[in-house]
């Protein structure tokens, strides 16, 4: 498939790119931990379908030390039970907040999870990093960004 728009050849999508690496600073210095970040990384961009974030953040996440059963099963995690009861409340906040545009909404059991497992300051992390990663994901699938080139560390 070829591309249809260069973003890191762009000014404003490149401008627009260096703010969101901004703000995924903040994620990154709240409390959560990298693994459950990397997890939800990944499941958003396999329900969106986005092969270039797939490919790099399962790249970052064996980078960092996650282990190919892990990575290998996320996408069949509620069937899985290699996840913490922690990981299992993101990954699950994630494909509900992920799939909200086919109508579905938060249910308040999995905000409960949630809750259980995460204090104010990481859940607003676990919003955020959601947020963010949907956004990354809608602008590479509609720019049909290749993947299968990322080097883990090539961003940062």
């Amino acid at each position: 498939m070829e591309p249809r728009f260069n973003l890191h050849a762009n000014a404003i999508a490149a401008s627009f790119a260096k703010r969101l690496n901004t703000a995924s600073k903040v994620v990154n210095d709240s409390g959560l931990p990298a693994a459950t970040y990397e997890l939800v990384k990944i499941r958003a961009s396999q329900i969106n379908g986005c092969g270039y974030c797939t490919d790099m953040h399962t790249k970052d996440a064996a980078h960092a030390g996650e282990t190919s059963v892990r990575l290998n099963l996320v996408a069949a995690w509620p069937e899985s039970t290699v996840f913490t009861e922690a990981e299992r409340a993101a990954l699950a906040l994630t494909e509900e907040a992920t799939r909200i545009g086919d109508g579905r909404a938060v249910s308040d059991t999995v905000w409960q999870e949630v809750r259980k497992h995460y204090d104010d300051d990481q859940i607003a992390a676990l919003i955020a990093a959601i947020a963010m990663i949907n956004a990354w994901n809608r602008m590479n699938v509609i720019a049909r960004t290749p993947a299968g080139d990322y080097v883990p560390g090539q961003w940062g």
